[in-house]
């Protein structure tokens, strides 16, 4: 599994973050849809900026899905960082 920290770059006015927006939550929907982004959030001590926790056969096939991102490659930061979970606890 990965995490992968997204955070927009300070330098994208709000028009053209709201333009990007609708099309990067389109994008991350359909990921999530498909199964692949299984938890996606905004943080809430930083605005443009947000985890996804992703499951993916490889690394290689989560960069190329990053990469349709509308914020990738240049107007966003994207940390990834691979790890073996666990343990699963249940909340809501």
């Amino acid at each position: 599994m990965y995490l992968i920290n997204i955070t927009v770059n300070d330098d994208i006015t709000a028009v053209e973050h709201e333009a990007l927006f609708t099309r990067h939550a389109s994008w991350f929907q359909r990921y999530f849809n498909a199964g692949i982004f299984v938890l996606i959030g905004p943080y809430s001590d930083r605005e443009r900026a947000g985890v996804i926790i992703a499951q993916s056969a490889s690394r290689e096939e989560l960069e190329n899905i990053l990469s349709e991102d509308p914020y990738y490659p240049g107007l966003a930061q994207y940390e990834i960082r691979e790890f073996i979970p666990k343990r699963v606890g249940s909340w809501q």
